[in-house]
Order: C-alpha cells, then structure tokens, then sequence
C-alpha cells in the first residue's frame, strides 16, 4: 500500500509548486499507486525529509543529567521519535569517542552502536553513526578501526578538542565541569588529560591509519574545527572532503575554492551567530561558502533555519532547503535523497508554512511521524489526481 500526499505545494524541481505526491514500496512514484492512502496537504509545503550531517542532541537522552545514564534502548527510542517530529529522515548521529569517561567513553560508544543497530528495524528515521574521534584517543584506536571495517561507521569526523580541555582544566570551574560530564573526580580528570596529552607526537599517525580504514570501506571524512588553511591541506590529504564548522571565514572560504562541502550548525543560523564567537552562518550560506546545515545540536534548528534563510530575502525557500536536505545528502554521497523525484526513497516532511512546523514526516515510503492535530487529513484515495480540479496533473514531478 502507498501513499498520495495530495494538494500541497511541493519542492519539485527546485522550485515550489502545486502537486500530488506519491510514495510506493519505499520510494517516490511516477504516479498514484492502487489502494493507495490519501494525506491531504491542502495549505501545506510538501518537502523533502532533512538529512542531518551531525547532530549531537541523542547525547541529552543518554545522560540527561551529569554522571545520570539512561537505559540505551530507551535513550534511542527517544531520540528517533524527536528526529521524526523535527522532520529529519535520515540522521547521523555524532557519536565523540574520546579518552574521556563517561559519556564520550569506550564503554558509552559500545552501548551506542548497540542501540542504534537493535532501533534501526523500527526506527522509521535512517539511523547512521558519525564517528568523532578525538585526536589523542589511542586506546581506542584498534577498535574503532575494527568498527569501520565492519561496516558500522558510516561517517568518520576528525576531533581534537584535547588542546582546548588541556588549557581549560587550569581553571577549576571548567575542569569540574569537564570531570561532571566524565562522571569523576577532578584530579581523576586533570590526569586522564595530560596522560592523553603526553602522546601527543603519535597523533599522525593514527589519523593515517583511521584514514585508510575510512578510505577501504568507502565512508565520507569530515575535519572538524579548521582554524587555517593549512589545516584544511594537512585534512584534505588524508581524504577528508568536507570541512565541518570552520573557524574562520577564510577557512570556509579556502574549502569552497577547492569545491568542498562546508557545514555549520542550524543553531547558528536560528540564533543569529556562533554561540563561540566565530562567524555567523547566514550570511556566509548567502554567499555560498556554507553548504550545509546541520542540527549540531538542536534537531528543530534544522527546519527552522531554512525558514530563517528563505526569511532574509537573499535565498529563496528552494535554495534554503537544499542547506538542510539536497547539499547534505550530496555531501555523504546519499544520492537516492534529499530530493523529491521519481525512484528516490519517499523521506518527504509535510509543514505548516505558518507555524513552520512539521505535520507529518513519511520515511521510506510510510508514515512515520503525525502531528496529533493533523489526523483529520488521513484518507483514501477515491480517483486518480488528475480528476480532481484545481490540482496539478503530475504526480511527484519527473524531472
């Protein structure tokens, strides 16, 4: 049994138009399928489901308080229903595995596949693991490069946040917060930090060999955080074509002129800036040196901030969306989505254009998340669209 998705205005094409949509055996059809179900989106947008590139927001389910854990399948099954009721289909969540305790451990990244793997049949939302590695997290090193091998990374960021936590922790107040989150005692932590740090020099060469690991099983990289150039060249060379969260605009700017996708975070574009201080995310997404925008760490940033594009008058909705769906899609090399065209997989969010919010969110092909207001606008099928006036002949528009 399908789906039609009928009288809204759509995202076909790259440009807004009135027309049915259908969905059958999991993905966009060229036409109504029989029996089909029937979701008016009269007064709706009919777009395409948004692909998050990193989103870290699965980490609050986990541990909702610091050192306070939560059963990992409850935690997952959380965290699938709030990506669906944000309108996100596909997802890759940003797993950190560093050398800290705690929530970023070994132990929590073992629970974390686990879960991930057992929800995928249910999930409705594609659940893929974004591997952040922290730079000087050498004992964990054999069994991440296991982990790509099988098959259970999907993409593979390179993190170095240990520099950061080493000049922070002089300060008492950010090293027990650190030690917090880790679930220890300070000292505990200010220990496990410049243990990590004493290894420095071996750094390189971990990072060629998690590198090969990426580049035999065919999985996108990503640099993380690339304060010059240079940086970005010393990434670039280990196979890593994306730059995600440049620190500078010269950076971002570097990356597009090599043709790289460059991310930042939907919260960025939401809150007017960097929560950090660096460069705002609109205006360098109006000039093209951002691609992406990803949830970091707020799911609902996503949608909203094609909304808060479109809202600046520079980039239309089309061109607003693509920031959140086409371009990320793209970048992982998911060429069956981010679009709505016949024979690609039926991830379409329908929104309300007034509360910008979604109504529905159909993942594969079924309805997998329905707003509790909007179960009126569920029915069948009772003739083909073109017999009914005033709608658009095309059914999900081949292009």
């Amino acid at each position: 049994m399908g789906w039609v998705i009928a009288g809204g205005q759509a995202l076909l094409d790259s440009r807004m138009e009135r027309a049915d949509v259908a969905l059958e055996s999991g993905l966009v059809a060229a036409g109504p399928p029989p029996r089909a179900r029937r979701f008016d989106a009269t007064g709706l947008l009919v777009m395409p489901g948004l692909v998050d590139i990193h989103g870290d927001a699965h980490e609050r389910q986990f541990q909702p308080r610091p050192g306070i854990d939560i059963l990992p399948r409850l935690a997952m099954r959380d965290s699938a229903a709030q990506l669906l009721a944000a309108g996100i289909t596909t997802a890759f969540l940003g797993v950190t595995l560093s050398w800290e305790p705690g929530l970023r451990s070994i132990e929590a990244w073992r629970a974390t596949l686990a879960a991930v793997e057992a929800a995928r049949p249910e999930a409705g939302v594609d659940l893929r693991i974004h591997c952040r590695f922290e730079a000087d997290n050498f004992d964990a090193l054999e069994e991440v490069l296991a982990d790509i091998s099988a098959g259970r990374v999907q993409l593979l960021a390179y993190n170095d946040h240990t520099p950061g936590i080493v000049k922070r922790i002089a300060d008492p107040a950010q090293a027990s917060k650190y030690a917090a989150r880790a679930g220890v005692k300070v000292a505990e932590f200010v220990a496990l930090a410049e243990r990590a740090w004493s290894r420095r020099p071996d750094v390189p060469a971990a990072q060629a060999r998690l590198a090969q690991a990426a580049r035999q099983a065919g999985i996108p990289m990503l640099s993380h955080d690339d304060d010059t150039p240079e940086t970005r060249v010393a990434f670039r060379a280990l196979g890593a074509g994306i730059c995600e969260f440049p620190m500078s605009e010269a950076v971002a700017a570097f990356a597009r002129e090599a043709g790289e996708h460059v991310v930042m975070g939907a919260p960025n574009v939401v809150r007017g800036g960097s929560h950090l201080g660096w460069s705002a995310a609109a205006p360098l997404a109006e000039r093209g040196l951002v691609t992406v925008l990803a949830s970091d760490y707020v799911w609902p940033a996503m949608l909203e901030a094609a909304f808060v594009m479109a809202g600046r008058s520079v980039l239309d909705l089309a061109r607003s969306w693509a920031l959140v769906s086409a371009n990320p899609a793209a970048a992982t090399g998911l060429h069956d989505r981010g679009r709505i065209a016949p024979g690609l997989r039926g991830d379409v969010v329908v929104v309300d254009p007034e509360s910008r919010a979604p109504v529905a969110t159909f993942a594969a092909g079924q309805l997998a998340w329905l707003a509790p207001s909007a179960s009126a606008r569920l029915g069948w099928v009772c003739g083909p669209p073109a017999e009914r006036p005033g709608v658009n002949r095309r059914v999900a528009f081949s292009g």
